[in-house]
């Protein structure tokens, strides 16, 4: 097929699995036919825009599908409610959330993204795969819909202090946060944030771990125990200037 991977050709003219479907299966989901088709249309569509919008620093298409899908559908592993609002806080190319919508199209979800030309590209590429999503474009402390979502998710946006304001007064009490993290300093990161969940009404719950392309990774697992004071998430920029318990 013209313009397709070589690697990626050649796997499907031999019934040998994708990188994709390989590494989803490595955290325990199986991809159906269409979806695997939507995701090398996401894929194709990611790396279009990538060349004139920085949505990614992976270019290469196999290690997208395993360093960015695989690695978002690990998400799956939290068992996420059948029909459940799902709000991706700080969306950037989509992952996770249309990653999510694409492999659970039960899911009621909301990129939220506040830089333009992101949003744009969400919007373009939600339509493009025939997606049925919302995006808000707008920064995390300006969206309004507190409370409302039984799962809130965030994947290399911020550290956990502030991750947690950005995140927790949007999830319904009794819904879960969950905050995609690698490499070494997570534990200081919990640590650090214990001020921030009590003050937030967050609890943490024991994380999920999973190793991918031979790095270890985990989603750290918040439950939402009590309703987030009226107050927070303060106003722009604070959150990330001055982490709550900082």
């Amino acid at each position: 097929m013209p313009g397709e991977p070589h690697g990626t050709a050649t796997a499907a003219a031999s019934g040998a699995p994708s990188p994709l479907q390989s590494a989803a299966e490595a955290v325990g989901v199986t991809l159906s036919s269409p979806q695997l088709a939507l995701f090398k249309r996401f894929r194709d569509v990611l790396l279009e825009w990538n060349a004139r919008v920085n949505l990614t620093a992976i270019r290469d298409p196999a290690e997208m599908e395993v360093k960015h899908f695989a690695d978002c559908l690990a998400c799956l592993k939290a068992d996420l409610p059948e029909q459940a609002r799902l709000l991706d806080v700080g969306s950037g190319a989509g992952l996770p959330g249309i990653a999510l919508a694409i492999a659970r199209p039960d899911l009621h979800v909301t990129l939220l993204e506040a830089t333009a030309k992101k949003a744009a590209f969400l919007r373009h590429a939600s339509t493009t795969l025939g997606l049925s999503l919302s995006v808000a474009a707008q920064r995390a402390e300006e969206h309004g819909e507190r409370e409302a979502y039984g799962v809130v998710v965030a994947r290399a946006v911020a550290a956990l202090p502030a991750l947690l304001e950005l995140t927790l007064p949007f999830c319904a009490t009794g819904g879960r946060v969950l905050a995609m993290k690698k490499g070494a300093g997570v534990a200081t990161e919990i640590a650090q944030s214990r001020v921030a969940l009590r003050l937030l009404g967050g609890q943490l719950e024991p994380p999920l771990s999973y190793e991918l392309a031979g790095e270890p990774r985990q989603i750290l697992v918040i439950r939402k125990v009590r309703p987030t004071p009226a107050e927070y998430p303060r106003r722009p920029g604070l959150p990330a200037k001055r982490p709550l318990g900082s």
